[in-house]
């Protein structure tokens, strides 16, 4: 599939063209491509895991060019605020985190110097600019646990708390106590 029929599918699923989608298109094929997965949406969608570091537009790329997905547990969200992402090949081990440039923004206003609203000049740019002036990419090593791997939970325990259910290994044992971690560290949320 070329270039513009990817960020299309990627757009059609976001909802809009911005520059967060033509970066995050462009940030997966190169992570793709460094680690050695072709179809990551057919014979290679069980040997990928993708690690995304924003909550912005970009990760949606990520996920419709990667088919990783949080549900199927193959695209984990750190909450770091960075425009990163971490591709991992769980056959092979390898593994490559790829940041966008901050310094692409202003070379894109000088690849499209007439297009005066900025974001429409990015968008035309990161289409056209090289990986090297778009990314800094390093091979890295990421250990990921069992209870971290794609499949069926490896344990359930009841809170001794709240009596909800936590999945995966993330309770806290405590004073002789399962709790989870909203009930010993307080959560996003408080019952009215």
């Amino acid at each position: 599939m070329e270039f513009e029929e990817i960020l299309q599918e990627s757009v059609k699923m976001h909802g809009h063209l911005c520059p967060g989608q033509v970066l995050g298109v462009r940030m997966s094929l190169l992570g793709l491509r460094n680690i050695g997965i072709d179809n990551p949406k057919g014979k290679d969608k069980k040997n990928i895991i993708v690690f995304v570091e924003i909550d912005r537009c970009a990760t949606d790329a990520i996920q419709s060019v990667t088919g990783c997905s949080l549900g199927h547990r193959t695209l984990k969200f750190m909450d770091y605020g960075k425009m990163a992402a971490t591709f991992v090949n769980l056959k092979t081990g390898k593994a490559v985190r790829i940041v966008a440039k901050e310094e692409a923004k202003e070379m894109a206003q000088k690849y499209f110097s007439e297009i005066k609203n900025k974001y429409e000049a990015q968008i035309m740019a990161y289409k056209i600019m090289s990986d090297e002036e778009l990314f800094d990419i390093m091979d890295v090593k990421v250990e990921i646990k069992p209870q971290d791997m794609p499949g069926r939970p490896l344990r359930r325990v009841k809170c001794d708390m709240c009596g909800e259910y936590v999945q995966d290994m993330r309770e806290v044992y405590r004073d002789k106590k399962n709790l989870c971690k909203p009930c010993l560290e307080g959560g996003y949320y408080k019952n009215v």
